[in-house]
């Protein structure tokens, strides 16, 4: 979530419940974006099955909207200052519900993959503006961290949700699921009657005459196994439908598929409650940690005879998943200073999405080399326990800009 330069709500009015139900709500969005179409992937590879490509194009149609993000979130924060907030969630919202639902009506792969890339870009201006007006509207600190939590785990449980809902409409046809997407317009009416355009601090905006570079140096190794992080988190998110489909289980069963696939994002869900508990102890243990119990679950998944033994395996790389994401934002991005937090915060972004657009692309490519998807999958993971030990190992980088991880 890209955090952008702060401008503090207006005295006149008092943020509340009804403000924030509707920017909870709008951060789900970008959840619906990547995780609703994946139980139906399969079906779509057997539609386009002889398009030329289909097997590097289909995966992008989840993977495409991540990489619109890589590669606006450096900017999100100066496109939100530029225009009025308000008006720039709602105009996300609303061509977020349009160009989403456009897939329903094609059979063009090439035209789905641009809409797909459309829907990129307002996930990128919803992601960006809801957070802004979270903090905006909520000035008290112990407030804003609480509905900023909530963000996350909200966005977190609705992705079980959407990936359950994908399934069932899936069994249907693959086009029914994209029909979801209307949920950008049923979002866009509260948005419009609660919210309100928050006013400049001038105060705030005087003492940024002057910005700090970014720690570039300090940033480098974090960034990286963001990077890495990324793709770990959504190898599985991407790919799990064709390895269950691996084991036997038909295509076209996407009540299964979708079931599965909502199991692990429980698991994910579960990590990230887990967060709380376990964030007394540094970046030093909770990262390798994190990737180690990604590097089970992955090997468990690539070494399983059945089904069962699959989804065991999902859900437990899916709880290091969990783990890892909350803890990486930690590391890279919260102790930060102000001044600085909005551009690290969107590079983090970048990197996170970066990672999650070159899933797809990075499992393809190794299941070619290895002889199948599952075993894609181990080699993943194998190179997640790698990087757990190097962490481990070294430690993480300390310096006044980036938060210490001293064991």
């Amino acid at each position: 979530m890209t955090n952008v330069a702060l401008r503090r709500a207006s005295t006149e009015r008092q943020a509340g419940v009804w403000q924030a139900v509707p920017l909870l709500a709008a951060s789900t969005m970008p959840v619906l974006g990547s995780v609703l179409i994946t139980p139906v992937l399969p079906q779509i590879s057997d539609h386009f099955e002889h398009t030329a490509g289909s097997a590097v194009l289909v995966p992008l149609i989840v993977a495409l909207p991540a990489l619109m993000i890589a590669l606006f979130a450096p900017f999100a924060g100066q496109v939100a200052d530029r225009f009025a907030r308000k008006s720039l969630l709602l105009v996300a919202l609303v061509v977020y519900a349009v160009v989403g639902i456009a897939p329903a009506l094609m059979d063009d792969l090439r035209l789905i993959l641009v809409s797909r890339a459309l829907v990129g870009l307002c996930e990128a201006a919803i992601m960006t503006v809801a957070t802004a007006l979270i903090v905006d509207y909520f000035p008290d600190e112990r407030r804003r961290n609480e509905y900023l939590g909530l963000q996350a785990v909200t966005t977190t449980l609705a992705a079980t949700v959407f990936v359950a809902v994908g399934g069932a409409l899936g069994a249907n046809s693959w086009h029914t699921p994209f029909w979801v997407y209307a949920a950008g317009l049923v979002i866009a009416l509260p948005v419009a009657v609660s919210l309100w355009e928050p006013e400049p601090d001038e105060v705030l905006r005087s003492e940024q005459t002057r910005v700090p570079a970014v720690p570039w140096s300090a940033l480098r190794l974090p960034l990286l196994v963001t990077l890495f992080g990324g793709t770990t988190f959504s190898v599985l998110v991407v790919e799990l439908s064709y390895v269950v489909v691996d084991t036997g289980i038909d295509e076209k069963n996407t009540a299964v598929i979708g079931a599965v696939a909502a199991a692990a994002s429980l698991a994910t869900a579960a990590g990230g409650l887990a967060f709380r508990r376990v964030a007394r102890f540094t970046p030093t243990r909770l990262l390798p940690a994190a990737f180690a119990l990604q590097a089970v679950g992955m090997v468990v998944v690539w070494l399983a005879p059945g089904l069962p033994v699959v989804v065991a395996g999902a859900i437990v790389a899916s709880v290091g998943s969990g783990l890892l994401l909350p803890t990486m934002v930690v590391w890279v991005v919260a102790s930060q200073p102000f001044e600085q937090r909005g551009r690290v915060s969107g590079l983090w972004n970048s990197a996170f999405f970066g990672g999650q657009f070159l899933a797809p692309l990075v499992a393809t490519g190794v299941a070619a080399a290895v002889g199948g998807l599952a075993g894609a999958v181990g080699v993943i993971g194998a190179l997640a326990l790698a990087v757990a030990l190097l962490l481990r190992w070294q430690g993480t980088p300390s310096s006044t800009q980036v938060p210490t991880a001293d064991a």
